[in-house]
């Protein structure tokens, strides 16, 4: 269960109390992100929207470690990353983040086997482990037939289950989604909120998505809306499978 209020249990996946971030302009001060609170439970897919510059990418820049906040606290799995140096944030990072974008990112001259394995040869994993580990996410995702074509050889929708499926190699322990449909047709967005769910509800896989489309808030458990750096709660809805 979602909730905005700071009166979650104590043992929630994810905890943020008194979120702040503020930007300096000159001598001006842009508060983007005011007082927020929130507990997410492992297994929650949630849905992030609002207005172009409410915060959302911003708060998710936060709770992925890729940026640090003015005030307040964030704790994954019993770990409070705000005052981690930058050295064992990217440990930390690394272990329990995995980043799904709208542009992919994927290395144009690497097939879809090798971008997936790419975390992969940080860890001691020998090259078989590695190997295995990237077979079984191209069976998650649907692309064990593709493994060995270049990102150019996929559709987009293609090229969106592999980053997806690099994401997930590490197992990490939620997933950050920022607008993961924003560049895809309606089925191809489809394809990609039904594998979404499909984590989420199989896998117990935790999502916070920032997205525009109400399409594919609608496949979260719970939407929350940030509106001049406020969260509040919004529309709830079970996603279908």
């Amino acid at each position: 269960m979602v909730r905005v209020d700071g009166n979650g249990k104590t043992d929630s996946l994810i905890q943020v109390r008194g979120l702040d971030k503020t930007y300096r302009r000159g001598g001006e001060e842009i508060h983007v992100l005011q007082g927020l609170n929130l507990d997410v439970e492992k297994g929650d897919f949630v849905a992030f929207m609002g207005p172009s510059g409410s915060g959302k990418t911003t708060l998710l820049n936060l709770l992925g470690g890729l940026d640090v906040p003015s005030r307040g606290s964030i704790t994954v799995a019993g770990d409070e990353i705000t005052h981690m140096s930058g050295n064992k944030l990217t440990h930390w990072r690394a272990r329990h983040v995995g980043f799904i974008f709208q542009m992919y990112n994927l290395i144009p001259v690497l097939t879809a086997f090798q971008n997936i394995e790419l975390p992969l040869l940080l860890t001691k994993l020998s090259k078989s482990e590695r190997r295995q580990h990237v077979e079984t996410a191209l069976s998650i995702v649907g692309l064990a037939d593709r493994a060995h074509h270049y990102p150019r050889q996929l559709s987009g929708g293609q090229e969106q289950r592999v980053a997806i499926a690099r994401a997930l190699i590490a197992d990490p322990t939620f997933l950050l989604c920022d607008e993961p449909t924003g560049d895809l047709d309606r089925k191809s967005a489809d394809e990609i909120l039904n594998l979404l769910t499909r984590l989420s509800t199989e896998f117990s896989k935790t999502i916070l998505m920032v997205t525009h489309d109400p399409m594919a808030a609608e496949r979260a458990q719970a939407t929350l809306h940030l509106n001049k750096g406020v969260l509040v709660e919004g529309a709830h809805a079970g996603g279908p499978a």
